[in-house]
């Protein structure tokens, strides 16, 4: 190795530093989902942030959802996926699927593969300690919940004892005998919101909020919660980015200080995001 690649190494250790002071023993959110979960290098790249903020104090917390696995099952039993408003309609038959890809083979393969890279993890979904309650968002989405009540007291139990936990988005029914589906960036914010979090990170697709969808040069890298509104009028916040954004307002409007949307396809975003000076991807903040 030459020098000049040794002094960028050492620069880059040196800037990470006032970072994980600032973070240590903060609670970090981090929903993960899209190409970051399918590509092998990405979610090894995710996986290996993860435990590393782990290791200097970072309390992190992965939220994950599951929708290529959960369609690949669905597909298998010839049964077709359906979705009403960007949302999987889920009626009993999907449910069974949901829960048991979500809490099953998603969470503990995700469990399985933190622990052999030498991270310390522990599986949970929103049934265990009761930790989403929820009722039917609306009968046009079948088994699609709204949290209406989060009891973080198991996951604090998580951190306290050093462990990472990885939680899947089923959520206990309190209007019914029934499990819920919940969308996985609004139960990491609602979550952030009841565990006090510093940081809500949503891993995506995309590199950010793009001034236009076509130029990735045009990332917008921090919006103000009140320009949400004005930028969403215009256009620049549309689509899919909207629940995305909706889900970081409300985080920052109780009580989480920043929220980020971070491109999950970028290896590492998520220590370039908290440890450098740069950061990537679109910051919300008040």
């Amino acid at each position: 190795m030459d020098m000049n690649n040794y002094m960028a190494r050492s620069t880059a250790l040196v800037e990470a530093l006032p970072y994980i002071q600032k973070y240590y023993g903060k609670t970090v959110v981090i929903k993960y989902g899209g190409n970051a979960m399918v590509s092998e290098e990405l979610r090894s790249a995710v996986i290996s942030d993860i435990i590393l903020l782990n290791l200097v104090g970072v309390r992190v917390v992965m939220v994950h959802g599951g929708g290529p696995e959960i369609a690949d099952m669905l597909k298998k039993i010839g049964k077709q996926s359906h979705f009403v408003d960007g949302l999987r309609y889920t009626d009993e038959e999907t449910m069974d699927i949901v829960q048991q890809i979500l809490c099953g083979k998603v969470n503990k393969n995700l469990v399985s593969t933190i622990n052999n890279l030498g991270g310390r993890a522990i599986g949970l979904c929103g049934l265990d300690g009761a930790l989403f309650q929820a009722k039917k968002l609306d009968e046009k989405y079948g088994l699609v919940g709204k949290i209406v009540k989060v009891c973080p007291q198991v996951v604090n139990d998580c951190l306290a004892n050093g462990y990472i936990p990885v939680i899947s988005t089923v959520a206990l029914g309190i209007d019914n005998d029934t499990s819920y589906n919940i969308n996985a960036d609004t139960a990491a914010a609602e979550l952030a919101i009841a565990l006090g979090a510093e940081k809500l990170i949503l891993l995506t697709d995309v590199l950010g909020v793009l001034q236009d969808p076509k130029d990735e040069k045009t990332l917008i890298r921090q919006i103000r919660t009140h320009e949400v509104p004005g930028l969403m009028a215009s256009g620049v916040i549309g689509g899919g980015m909207i629940p995305k954004i909706e889900c970081c307002v409300n985080a920052i409007e109780n009580g989480v200080l920043r929220t980020h949307i971070l491109d999950g396809r970028i290896p590492h975003s998520i220590l370039t995001e908290m440890l450098s000076h740069q950061g990537v991807g679109t910051m919300i903040w008040a």
